[in-house]
């Protein structure tokens, strides 16, 4: 994979930079709408093309399952398959088998599991995840790794982290033994594990280094650890981790801990909360958040954000979307999703050229102050429907 670290911004460890993939290049820092079973829920690859997508994710547990591999070979891969042509990346699946709980179970091997969709026995081992992400064709794959809540205990996390390393090392040589399907290249990340404990994550990172995948992923948060703590073990991790190869903060999605991360250097991020959050009627402006099916947007001309352009706000009103809402049109999930993706892309596209110009922390601290001046209500409605 070509990484070309275009700038850092002098007085952080934000940065800009290009990732190169057969199906298109990439500018960092980067937001990934999730397209958990091959689809962006509501919107089309067209769409989110026009609202600054340039990579998406998919999910290999989900497209396993269904539609199943032998559609997605028969059709050439998932980009053949689903119509958008930039590049894809996809999860191994472990976060969906860790939220499976009493679903699973992990051995040496891999992770056996039932299906959520009819109980059927399945097992991932880390070779047959990159077989899977072979037949489905995604430009980043990513290596089985064995996720834990925050906090745990150190033992707990130590154990995880140490399978995880052991499953990378047979995922990497799988890799660089196999092929890719269909004629383009496939490129494979390693994710760094330890839970909330310094010397973990540093141990975690410097294994996988060793192993010399072509880009790294930080697993394993954002999922129970405060916000404090998600920080500092990301500024932790992305001090270890090579500045010549992109690294990728999974499952984190809120505006202000993307910014938080872009400011300790990571370059990629995915998350449900905009295009979930759109589905349950709320949408981010840069005053904050707004729950559009409340009553006192039932007459409100404004467009849902004054300062954007999207489609959604160039052409409807406050007061329309809180209609469809109300009448349980899809329309108006389809026009909140399309709003909130592009809320989001014009973020990270902000972030990347306040980094080339040296002027990260100003943009940072002006957005997240005129962003967090949203009334008291709207601060109630994020903690209502995110929780």
């Amino acid at each position: 994979m070509k990484f070309t670290l275009e700038h850092v911004d002098t007085a952080t460890k934000a940065r800009a930079a290009i990732i190169e993939t057969d199906h298109g290049h990439i500018e960092t820092p980067i937001f990934m709408p999730v397209g958990t079973i091959g689809t962006v829920k509501t919107v089309s690859p067209h769409e989110l093309k026009a609202n600054g997508v340039q990579i998406m994710l998919a999910n290999t547990y989900h497209l396993y399952l269904k539609p199943g591999i032998e559609i997605l070979q028969q059709f050439g891969g998932l980009h053949r398959f689903n119509g958008w042509e930039g590049p894809i990346l996809t999860d191994s699946g472990g976060f969906q088998v860790y939220s499976l709980n009493d679903l699973r179970q992990v051995n040496e091997e891999g992770v056996e599991f039932r299906s959520h969709w009819d109980g059927s026995r399945h097992l991932f081992t880390p070779e047959k995840v990159v077989d899977i992400q072979r037949a489905i064709g995604s430009d980043i794959m990513m290596v089985l790794d064995q996720c834990i809540a925050n906090p745990s205990d150190y033992q707990s996390a130590q154990k995880a982290h140490l399978l995880t390393v052991r499953w990378a090392e047979r995922s990497r040589t799988y890799f660089l033994n196999t092929t890719p399907w269909y004629g383009y290249r496939q490129f494979q990340f390693g994710i760094v594990q330890g839970g909330i404990y310094e010397a973990l994550r540093r141990e975690s990172a410097q294994a996988l280094m060793a192993m010399e995948f072509e880009g790294y992923a930080i697993g394993g948060l954002a999922v129970g650890e405060d916000a404090a703590t998600r920080d500092h073990i990301t500024d932790v991790c992305t001090e270890v981790l090579p500045e010549e190869k992109p690294r990728y903060l999974m499952g984190v999605g809120k505006p202000e801990d993307i910014l938080q991360a872009i400011e300790r250097g990571v370059d990629m991020f995915d998350c449900v909360i905009p295009t979930r959050n759109a589905r349950n009627g709320q949408v981010f402006t840069r005053k904050g958040k707004l729950v559009i099916r409340n009553a006192r947007y039932k007459r409100d001309s404004l467009p849902l954000d004054p300062e954007c352009n999207c489609y959604t706000c160039q052409h409807f009103s406050r007061a329309y979307i809180h209609h469809m809402f109300r009448v349980n049109e899809v329309l108006g999930l389809r026009l909140a999703t399309l709003h909130n993706i592009h809320f989001y892309m014009q973020i990270v596209q902000e972030a990347r050229h306040a980094i080339l110009k040296n002027r990260f922390g100003e943009f940072k601290s002006r957005f997240l102050e005129i962003y967090f001046s949203a009334n008291a209500e709207n601060q109630n409605n994020e903690k209502e429907l995110e929780g």
